[in-house]
């Protein structure tokens, strides 16, 4: 039997972005050069929240951007459907930016390769850094995130599935898949 198990509630969720935030503000002072970019389902919803949370503490904009790695990819080959095309929304410049690129699951860095690559095609950051809610390991790439929500080690044959309000009507990190304990 397969089994399902919440790792993080709402609640745990809002904590978490909250502890993010701050660690960005520890990291950039006050946040002139940086911008947020958010990939194309999730991270992009997670970044609108780090978003306000920032202007919020900050008392200034900071700029927001949505990447769509779709195109990118190098497994389109090898997906049993075709990805959904979402659409990439730079409105600033990334020219000499500070970049944190936002996702919700760190898996095998083909994501994050695949967003780095689109990045450059719109411009050269100073600097791009990788903050993920769940980082579930299993690295194929050598890449790892500069701000982390949760460690979830997992098996291969688990799923880490993120819900937020914005898009599922409710916030929480599920895990499932595997074999349930008896």
């Amino acid at each position: 039997m397969k089994r399902q198990k919440i790792v993080m509630n709402g609640k745990e969720m809002a904590r978490t972005l909250e502890r993010l935030a701050f660690e960005i503000m520890e990291r950039h002072g006050e946040c002139t050069e940086l911008a947020l970019l958010g990939v194309q389902r999730r991270g992009v919803e997670l970044a609108q929240r780090l978003r306000k949370i920032l202007e919020a503490r900050l008392g200034c904009e900071v700029p927001l951007g949505k990447l769509d790695i779709n195109l990118y990819r190098d497994d389109w080959t090898n997906l049993a459907h075709q990805p959904q095309i979402n659409q990439t929304t730079i409105p600033f410049a990334l020219d000499g930016r500070k970049i944190v690129l936002v996702d919700d699951v760190l898996y095998s860095g083909r994501t994050v390769r695949a967003a780095l690559e689109a990045i450059l095609d719109f411009g050269r950051p100073r600097k791009v850094e990788l903050l993920v809610l769940v980082d579930r390991g299993h690295r194929e790439l050598p890449i790892q995130a500069d701000y982390m929500g949760k460690l979830l080690p997992t098996s291969r044959d688990e799923r880490v599935d993120v819900y937020v309000k914005e898009l599922d009507g409710e916030d929480k990190v599920r895990l499932a898949g595997g074999e349930a304990e008896e």
